[in-house]
């Protein structure tokens, strides 16, 4: 596997290397050791599965705030989405710069968001089926959100239309 840093501390892609014969490919998602190596957080308590039905939904943007904060690393197994962060760690040099990622089934890549930041998708087509793996439990009283077209932040989404839940829709703007 390689693993790559991104402008926002902390946050990493990390491309499989697969190995392919006439039976089809194997990789490695997960290695202790390589994780540690950059500084990557090892222990995922809980593990996370999102079905999505349709093109253009958009989930996010999600974080949990202390004392719980959560890292995630994320998989596509099926489809493809375009994967936003944003670092809200007030005192980082990249406070509320956000970068984008496309993950998808084909390109085997996966995306580790730091505890800290705010993440959210959107679906680039039907069915996408996205794997997370949380570094801290869920605790419903600590999640948080932003809006997902908050001018502060001006993310491009590339889909129009979008499916969303009206929980992500009534988030505030910072």
């Amino acid at each position: 596997m390689k693993i790559s840093s991104t402008p926002l501390k902390g946050a990493f892609i990390i491309e499989a290397t697969p190995f392919e014969d006439e039976r089809g490919y194997f990789f490695r998602s997960y290695c202790e050791k390589a994780f540690s190596q950059e500084g990557i957080p090892t222990h995922f308590p809980q593990c996370n599965f999102s079905y999505n039905y349709k093109k253009g939904t958009l989930r996010g943007l999600h974080f949990q705030k202390l004392p719980l904060e959560e890292g995630k690393l994320v998989r596509v197994v099926e489809g493809r989405i375009l994967d936003v962060i944003v670092d809200l760690r007030k005192d980082s040099s990249t406070y509320l710069q956000h970068i984008s990622v496309e993950l998808s089934k084909e390109n085997k890549k996966s995306l580790f968001i730091p505890a800290g930041f705010a993440h959210g998708f959107q679906c680039l087509e039907d069915n996408c089926n996205v794997f997370y793996q949380m570094t801290n439990f869920y605790q419903a009283d600590l999640q948080g959100g932003i809006r997902w077209d908050d001018p502060q932040l001006a993310i491009k989404w590339p889909i129009e239309e979008k499916t969303m839940s009206v929980r992500d829709q009534n988030f505030s703007y910072l």
